[in-house]
């Protein structure tokens, strides 16, 4: 029998709901239940996919090819569930069912409305594509009391009732703020977003309070009694050190066990070894190095939220402390300028759109190898790399990008043509820009005696993909003849994967995006090696 949690926030945004959803799952995962995370966004935006990082943070990308929001990432690092494209849902999407069916008659000719068309779409989105899970864990994008929420919130108030509240239940996350002038918290805040809350029929069975300090007992009696709640399930979730603390907080709060209680489960408890130790690495590290990520939205961080984290796995992996240096990569096009690099422990450039900044992330690269210090290239970091290595190594001064306009040698040009399984995908400059990229996982082969398959372990991998342009395969021969190595390529061997330099200490480009796929009790290959490779740099600076 599936249960349905249904997680909301109030007071303002960027609260922590999808974190709150990934760590409550760790926790039922940890219990011996099966668990299923989803994330519903109001936005009209079909996917997060045309938005730019600064918008929305970084577009996550799920095996089966979905861009979705970066909370998707969350649930995947803590649980290890594999996300699909029906996790990600937004109002876009209803809508355009919605109209899909009404286009093709499907609704008899009645009229269609937003209840109960649009919150029967909702209803059908959460229950579909399910097996054999003990809970799927819905989270509901945006703030109580948003317009844009209501068709959301409608939906999972009917549905609470359909299924019964033995298989239903409702959380909701808000603010405790603490005023220094008065000295105080204050919890008005969290009564009037429950008010919202039960305006629109929903009363909430938990409430997680976030807060930078203890909730005093009486402030948490006032909070229960004015929410109709028992005092147990308001639940203090205040600021930790590390996002990797945060089951282990909510355990110690009971949060799980609350839950448990809700649906009548007398389940054993959590065994939460792993978050032990990865915490304790975090806490009690053994030395630390400095990485350079030289990138171009370096002004919001959750642009590079999964790459943040698949560093930090890294140094979980090597037990050490990663301390990032953000360089937004157009101070590095002016001159000397990259030399602010100097001492770092390794540089990391990482996959963008458009031309702005190319040219710093281009001086990092050949900084990287003629200073033989350890180089990752992400998908654009890559092709940055390998023009670098085209102009600098190759006498190709004219090489370039046809993503920035037409050049004397297009080293990197427009993907028209790739396999997907035994399908064919075309695409063209004047298509669509919408999920036409070439996403999600792909199969590679990895040469014999190249470094990467030394550090995979393994000659074929699967890795996801999210971009329109490749290194163009005609210059293959002329870089290799210069230094570089194609030591990685899809089955077919017509696209490239991995280039690297075998005389460099740790020089790899990778066209897909390996922080995906990290975990923190599981850290990428890639990046455990990074790291290693950092701390040996670490050793010579």
């Amino acid at each position: 029998m599936t249960r349905f949690i249904f997680i909301t926030g109030g007071v303002v945004s960027s609260l922590g709901k999808g974190l709150s959803a990934a760590a409550l799952g760790a926790l039922l995962q940890a219990r011996g239940f099966k668990v299923r995370l989803r994330k519903f966004d109001p936005y009209l935006n079909v996917d997060p996919g045309t938005m730019s990082p600064y918008q929305h943070g970084e577009v996550y990308v799920t095996d089966d090819g979905a861009e979705t929001d970066l909370d998707l990432g969350h649930y995947e690092r803590y649980t290890g569930v594999v996300a699909r494209k029906s996790d990600s849902v937004s109002t876009g999407r209803v809508y355009s069912m919605v109209i899909q069916r009404e286009r093709r008659g499907e609704y008899l000719g009645g009229t269609v409305q937003v209840i109960p068309h649009v919150t029967d779409m909702i209803k059908e989105f959460i229950q579909a594509d399910l097996g054999d899970e003990d809970f799927v864990l819905v989270e509901i994008g945006g703030t109580v009391g948003d317009i844009e929420s209501l068709p959301f919130l409608e939906a999972i108030r009917q549905l609470g009732n359909e299924v019964g509240r033995n298989r239903a239940m409702y959380v909701h996350l808000t603010l405790v703020p603490y005023i220094p002038s008065a000295g105080e918290l204050k919890t008005k805040p969290t009564q009037h977003s429950v008010k919202e809350l039960l305006g629109l029929g929903i009363q909430p069975d938990i409430l997680l309070c976030r807060c930078d300090r203890e909730i005093p007992i009486g402030a948490r009696k006032k909070i229960a009694l004015f929410c109709n709640l028992r005092e147990e399930r308001v639940i203090l979730a205040q600021d930790v050190k590390t996002i990797y603390e945060v089951p282990q907080a909510y355990h110690a709060e009971g949060f799980d066990k609350q839950v448990c209680e809700h649906f009548g489960l007398n389940a054993s408890p959590p065994q939460l070894k792993r978050w032990d130790d990865i915490t304790g690495v975090i806490r009690r590290p053994e030395g630390e190095v400095h990485i350079a990520v030289v990138g171009k939205y370096t002004h919001l961080l959750d642009a590079y939220k999964s790459l943040a984290e698949a560093l930090t796995h890294g140094g979980i992996a090597n037990k050490v402390k990663v301390k990032l240096d953000w360089f937004d990569s157009e101070i590095f096009e002016q001159d000397d300028a990259v030399q602010q690099l100097e001492g770092v422990h390794g540089i990391l450039v990482p996959g963008g759109f458009g031309e702005r900044g190319s040219e710093g992330k281009i001086a990092a690269a050949r900084f990287a190898r003629e200073r033989n210090v350890p180089y990752f290239g992400i998908c654009f970091g890559m092709q940055m790399a390998v023009i670098e290595a085209a102009r600098h190594l190759a006498d190709l001064s004219g090489a370039g990008s046809t993503e920035f306009g037409p050049c004397a040698d297009p080293v990197v040009g427009l993907m028209t043509e790739w396999t997907r399984g035994n399908d064919v995908e075309r695409r063209n400059e004047a298509g669509d820009l919408g999920g036409t990229m070439r996403l999600g996982a792909y199969p590679a082969v990895l040469a014999d005696g190249s470094r990467v398959a030394e550090i995979y372990g393994a000659h074929e991998i699967s890795e996801r993909h999210r971009h329109r342009y490749e290194v163009n395969f005609h210059y293959r021969e002329r870089l290799e003849a210069a230094g570089l190595r194609f030591s990685g390529t899809s089955p077919d061997g017509l696209l490239p994967e991995i280039v690297e330099i075998p005389n460099h200490p740790w020089f790899i480009g990778v066209q897909y995006h390996p922080e995906l796929k990290s975990k923190p009790f599981d850290p990428h290959p890639l990046f455990a090696s990074f790291i290693k490779a950092a701390v040996a740099q670490s050793r010579l600076v």
